[in-house]
């Protein structure tokens, strides 16, 4: 059986998205999943980047892409009412809700549908209140003890070279975003193609310019 650790953060769609469709894209197959609440925003700020809703074109075009992507895979997704927002309350409750120290799929799918079901303002007081008595965390998600978690998942993934969301690490090999599901497949399936210098010779093309050339 492989095992997958799957990094997310509920502030993108994208990771939504490739977490209602994994169960489907990996139909037949024997495997295990790790979920890990990650802070996207210290992500990108550690390879230098943006997130898509930070550049005024690209936020358009993404927030429409997700909503034909929702659309074409039958997956139910609003945007909710602002975007981008501050995912920390979120992220801390999924951890405090932890059993046996795993953010296990349920809690993931409900703060994935709380944010993109129904278009409301993801961190309106109200709405909160009633996703944690839905979920009852098991510790106070303001702990320290929760705090510490989430950056320890965090760093986990950028030592791991994790540079945005969703990442799915499996045997060492890192696959990212959701139209990566179907390469994972494959990996998963046994392709060989994963074996040949498709997927290791990457490294010896040398770089041209660079953000400071």
């Amino acid at each position: 059986m492989k095992h997958i650790t799957f990094y997310l953060d509920f502030i993108s769609p994208y990771a939504y998205l490739a977490f209602e469709k994994l169960p489907e894209v990996l139909m037949g197959l024997s495997y295990s999943v790790s979920y890990k609440p990650v802070l996207l925003g210290a992500i990108l700020r550690h390879h230098g980047q943006l997130g898509p809703a930070e550049i005024p074109a690209k936020r358009d075009w993404t927030y429409r892409h997700v909503q034909w992507l929702g659309h074409y895979h039958e997956v139910p997704l609003a945007l909710p009412a602002v975007h981008p927002f501050n995912p920390l309350p979120l992220l801390r409750l999924a951890i405090a809700c932890a059993r046996a120290g795993e953010t296990n799929r349920y809690i993931c799918e409900a703060v994935f549908r709380h944010v993109w079901g129904g278009g409301g303002d993801a961190l309106e007081p109200a709405r909160l209140q009633m996703l944690r008595e839905q979920l009852l965390p098991q510790v106070d998600p303001q702990a320290d003890v929760v705090k510490a978690q989430l950056r320890q998942h965090t760093d986990g993934a950028i030592a791991r070279g994790v540079f945005g969301v969703p990442a799915f690490d499996v045997d060492d090999k890192l696959f990212w975003g959701f139209d990566a599901l179907p390469m994972l497949r494959e990996y998963l399936d046994g392709d060989a193609w994963f074996d040949g210098p498709g997927w290791g010779d990457v490294a010896r093309v040398t770089q041209g310019l660079t953000q400071k050339s």
